[in-house]
């Protein structure tokens, strides 16, 4: 060919190369290039016709699991088709960003991609979920099946970003599961002991740590990475343990494929056993912990003998469960032995599993046990809450919203049957008592604060219940109400060399401020300051904050209600504050912004400035 120029993308690793046979391919080359694609893989970029493009990838065509991406993209520039490696290699990806960057048409001619069904070959590295082992032939049969659009069953046993995708956008052909026995008990069965091999489902599409026994039906299992494999074993130990340690796993029920982390102690960090199950495990991170971080955590199986060695009491346990996000065990400590010439060395292991894996939040009244969802409402608009946030109001049998500071619209899509009450008249102990009995009877209860619920929130006394009565929760975030001021404000509240520091606080009113956090003390930062729940002291609060050192012609916003219907902002200087407030009687839900950031359009960021040299861009000379 008459060109080739070969270019390192975002990812060190990566390589797209360009082949042009013309000038105006040249031309059209780096006009792609310039748009920093962000592919991760091995890529060939031809501009040219596609016949040609054809001949020249011939002899490098192996396997459609290691060919390159090969992309296609006619001189003109009108047409990107992507012609090898659409999924696996991620040739339709690549040739949908080009034609962005190049204004063209990607024309993309896999059947999923145009019938709208999932790639199944590529959808695990997308979620970041492993597949257990099959062969490309009973892959192929997978994705037949599946794209023939046969009677499929998509059974998830967790709750996470990609099984939330599959649940929105399932195909009319797939039904969903929520459990591997709920799958069975819809008329598919497995029965060896008695022949029936009956099955309603053409394909079983599975999204779960647990190993079942499923041979008799085509199949394809993504193991989610949940699972934290904790060890400890003798100094010197065999690397033959860690064979054995994963046999157990499977024998115990789990995927080993599931396995996220691998973890253990500071004083075994060296073992060769701990290096053979890196190599046997190489997607999982590896979690080394101090003595002093291991001591700390309670575990079920505490030895005497250990805490004398290692200083904690409990390494395979207390390991397993430092890595598990908030979850819990789900095997607990295991002993084993190997044998190595005359001497026999001892070992230990646990499993944990990650919270989001241990309870399902979406659980559509199938667990036992109930859920406590706290969502963040937004500032106002109930067009501003979270998807996710949105998603569980509609779930929820129980939506306890704060009655004074969340609108009611927000409530309005809950389901039919659902109760909804405000806790503005009830106190802490009555909202538990709510909460409690519908989580008793194994209900979704959504407990619903203004803006970000960490924030303000008064739900640390609440998670200290939950907490205390062993129940499960979850945070769901929102939009805090200072990003919505400088939304409605139309202001950055950073200004590059001046201001680059918000501060979010509050007056002190019945509820007491630490010394080292007075307003005076924090006014000395110049800071954008927004601050919340101080409407009724708004006379204390613009002393402190002149007398912290704030100039009497500082910016500042009285924003009330942001984004509700009754929304009223007023702007102003500091030294009118407490006019502005009490004459335009701003009480509750007023958020008083304060600094230079206001209004402000001076002060250049260096992201967008042509000389300036970032990952992205080469600055102009």
């Amino acid at each position: 060919m008459s060109s080739c120029v070969v270019e390192h993308n975002t990812f060190e690793s990566n390589m797209i190369k360009y082949e042009t046979i013309n000038d105006a391919g040249r031309r059209l080359a780096d006009k792609i290039r310039k748009g920093n694609l962000c592919f991760d893989g091995e890529a060939i970029v031809f501009i040219g016709a596609l016949g040609i493009c054809v001949r020249k990838i011939l002899p490098i065509i192996k396997d459609k699991h290691t060919d390159p991406a090969v992309v296609c993209v006619d001189s003109t520039g009108k047409y990107v088709i992507p012609v090898l490696s659409g999924h696996v290699g991620g040739a339709n990806g690549l040739a949908r960003e080009i034609a962005k960057v190049i204004n063209a048409e990607a024309i993309i001619t896999t059947q999923s991609d145009n019938t709208g069904l999932w790639s199944l070959d590529t959808i695990a590295k997308r979620f970041g979920w492993q597949i257990t082992k099959m062969t490309n032939e009973e892959m192929n049969k997978v994705i037949a099946t599946f794209v023939n659009k046969c009677p499929t069953a998509l059974v998830c046993e967790v709750d996470d970003e990609g099984t939330r995708y599959l649940k929105s956008s399932c195909p009319t052909h797939v039904t969903v599961y929520d459990s591997y026995n709920d799958y069975l008990s819809d008329g598919n069965s497995n029965d060896k002991t008695t022949g029936n091999d009956k099955w309603n489902k053409e394909l079983l599409i599975l999204v779960s740590p647990h190993r079942y026994d499923i041979s008799r039906v085509k199949h394809i299992q993504y193991c989610p990475q949940c699972l934290n494999l904790g060890i400890g074993c003798q100094k010197d130990a065999p690397t033959g343990i860690a064979n054995e340690i994963l046999s157990n796993v499977r024998n115990e029920g789990y995927a080993m494929e599931s396995i996220r982390t691998v973890s253990t102690i500071t004083l075994k960090k060296d073992e060769a056993a701990l290096k053979k199950l890196q190599a046997l495990l190489p997607w999982a991170e590896l979690n080394i912990y101090p003595a002093e971080t291991l001591c700390q955590i309670e575990v079920p199986n505490p030895s005497d003998k250990v805490f004398e060695v290692t200083g904690c009491h409990g390494v395979a346990e207390a390991s397993a469960l430092a890595a598990s996000r908030n979850g819990s065990l789900v095997v607990e400590k295991q002993k084993g032995s190997v044998s190595a010439g005359d001497k026999t060395f001892f070992y230990t292991w646990a499993l944990g599993e990650d919270e989001f894996a241990c309870h399902k939040p979406d659980m559509n009244n199938s667990l036992d046990n109930g859920h406590i969802e706290i969502v963040g409402a937004g500032p106002g608009d109930p067009d501003l809450i979270s998807v996710r946030g949105r998603k569980f109001l509609e779930q929820a049998d129980l939506i306890l919203y704060a009655g004074s500071l969340v609108p009611k619209e927000l409530t309005y899509c809950a389901k039919a049957g659902a109760t909804v009450r405000s806790s503005a008249g009830m106190d802490l102990e009555e909202q538990f008592h709510l909460m409690k009995k519908f989580y008793d009877e194994g209900k979704l209860i959504v407990r619903l604060h203004t803006g970000d619920p960490c924030i303000y929130g008064a739900i640390q006394e609440q998670m200290a219940y939950f907490d205390e009565y062993g129940m499960h929760y979850h945070i769901t975030p929102g939009i805090s109400s200072f990003l919505a001021a400088a939304a409605e404000l139309r202001s950055q509240f950073t200004i590059p060399e001046k201001c680059q520091t918000i501060i979010l606080t509050r007056g002190e009113g019945r509820t007491p401020m630490p010394d080292k956090e007075k307003l005076h003390l924090l006014a000395e930062h110049q800071s954008t300051m927004c601050i919340f729940l101080s409407a009724s002291i708004v006379d204390e609060v613009m002393k402190e904050l002149l007398d912290g050192g704030y100039p009497p012609e500082t910016p500042v916003a009285a924003c009330y209600k942001l984004t509700w219907k009754e929304q009223r902002i007023y702007r102003g200087q500091l030294k009118d504050l407490s006019k502005i407030l009490k004459d335009n009687n701003l009480t509750l839900t007023t958020m008083i912004v304060v600094g230079e950031a206001i209004d402000n359009r001076n002060g250049l960021s260096k992201l967008y400035d042509g000389h300036f040299t970032h990952l992205f861009r080469k600055g102009k000379e």
